[in-house]
């Protein structure tokens, strides 16, 4: 089957097209920057990237006609409750008409399970999606899930964010509302499955795990799966507001997510029964199998996709990396350092590796500072971490850092602040004639942005020497 596979790099975008290559299958992936396209997937011969964006029906084109199947796997949750559903909608309209003109006969749809009377925006958003795709010239097949668990997705980051981090809990009223979580293995199975079933034509299920749990026993149950005591005493007077801000200082999230998964999670995702599971064979794993394997995944440092690398954990940055890979020079300040390479290979890993667990190699806690104080402020913090411990791909998250370019073989890599700041900041390490070149741009905007460089002068002379000493140090 020739099969396009939208969302392609989020969460579950990233691990359907594996599944769906293995099977034999060529996939379109349609990306809005290819710079964020895993270009790694291009090497097993069944994969083309196109550049096309949901929101401008002129670059459509680009995606071929002749296929089979399409996976509608957009979702956001990072924009103001209007803009949000605004977007939803224009993204769903604009692939419908474009999709109306190709030779494809399946829709596939992952949704939210959308049984209350009272929806959330974001579930009330995903419904209004699910009419809106609807049409007379494909099928449509919906997917409608609850919880996700898996290594990387959100709730799962959330849950181990408060249970490692908190051994009693005073939390909100919500977390006793119920929900079946899903194992992310599980979602993968009824969308790879599904494809090509004409007997699921037009029709929409609800997918969910074996067991009706609420939040609060999940995370209890998590801190029972990793060997931790942990108490949680529920109070009736935590605002939305103040769960949000809870979840947010707590948690990697970003504020704006947080706000999000508070307005739904107070709406209790209940599935319907029906024979889905016998139909495709799937039977759904309980949720203390779902954590045991992510923890798995984790451990052997085999995490395919992660929340925190989708642009909703952003804090500045929009979906367009092309915007920011050239660095400006214009009105900027630098801080430029080189050193000799002693050892090409050690460097290369060193500067692919910095970041999360292996910190920044030298003022570590300088660091740690710089990431509480942008909390405190609103920003991001380092809580975001890194998915892998020594790969680096454009998209990713890097702490309060995002990758913009990342290539071992042209030894160059670039990232692009995220944290507040009153301007725009880039960090560049490049190896050319066997000298290890780093950069640091500040764009300041205002005088503001001169002061705060100015204050910051002091830190960052021997911050970022101690960090190229350390990238080309050869150890005894």
């Amino acid at each position: 089957m020739k099969i396009v596979v939208t969302g392609s790099t989020g969460y579950i975008g990233k691990r359907l097209i594996p599944i769906l290559i293995n099977e034999g299958h060529d996939v379109i992936c349609p990306v809005r920057d290819k710079l964020r396209a895993d270009n790694s997937l291009l090497e097993e011969g069944h994969v083309s990237i196109v550049e096309a964006d949901f929101l401008k029906p002129e670059t459509l084109e680009n995606i071929p006609k002749d296929i089979d199947v399409a996976y509608y796997l957009i979702h956001s949750m990072s924009s103001s409750s209007d803009e949000f559903e605004k977007l939803e909608a224009a993204c769903a309209k604009n692939f419908k008409t474009y999709f109306d003109t190709t030779s494809v006969k399946q829709v596939i749809y992952l949704s939210g399970i959308t049984n209350e009377e009272h929806l959330s925006k974001h579930l009330a958003s995903r419904k209004n999606v699910e009419d809106l795709l609807a049409s007379d010239n494909y099928a449509l097949t919906i997917f409608k899930a609850g919880i996700i668990v898996g290594s990387g997705s959100s709730s799962f980051e959330i849950i181990r964010d408060l249970v490692e981090k908190l051994p009693v809990m005073i939390a909100p009223k919500w977390l006793n509302t119920k929900t079946q979580p899903l194992a992310v293995r599980d979602v993968l199975s009824f969308l790879s499955k599904a494809k090509g079933r004409e007997e699921l034509y037009n029709k929409s299920f609800d997918v969910f795990g074996p067991e009706t749990m609420t939040y609060k026993e999940m995370l209890l149950k998590f801190a029972e799966i990793r060997n931790l005591k942990r108490y949680i005493l529920t109070v009736p007077i935590m605002t939305p507001k103040l769960s949000s801000y809870w979840l947010y200082f707590v948690t990697s999230t970003s504020y704006k997510l947080a706000a999000s998964l508070v307005d739904s999670m107070g709406i209790q995702i209940i599935g319907k029964k029906s024979n889905i599971n016998e139909l495709l064979d799937v039977q759904p794993i309980s949720y203390r199998e779902a954590v045991a394997l992510a923890f798995e995944k984790i451990e052997q440092n085999s995490i395919v996709s992660s929340w925190k690398d989708s642009m909703v954990s952003s804090g500045r940055l929009k979906n367009s990396l092309h915007k920011y890979v050239n660095v400006p020079t214009y009105g900027c300040f630098t801080d430029y350092k080189e050193r000799k390479v002693l050892d090409m290979d050690i460097t290369i890993n060193r500067i692919w590796s910095i970041g999360g667990s292996t910190g920044w190699y030298y003022g570590n806690y300088l660091w740690k500072i710089r990431g509480h104080l942008d909390k405190l402020f609103g920003g991001i913090g380092l809580r975001r971490g890194r998915t892998h411990v020594s790969e680096l791909n454009a998209g990713d998250a890097l702490d309060f850092w995002r990758v913009i370019f990342s290539d071992k073989k042209d030894r160059k890599l670039l990232l692009y602040a995220e944290m507040k700041l009153p301007g725009e900041a880039w960090l560049e390490f490049k190896i050319e004639d066997g000298l290890l070149k780093q950069t640091a741009t500040f764009r300041p905007h205002g005088l503001a942005g001169r002061l705060y460089w100015y204050s910051v002068l002091p830190f960052h002379g021997f911050i970022f020497k101690g960090m190229i000493n350390k990238l080309v140090e050869i150890k005894e």
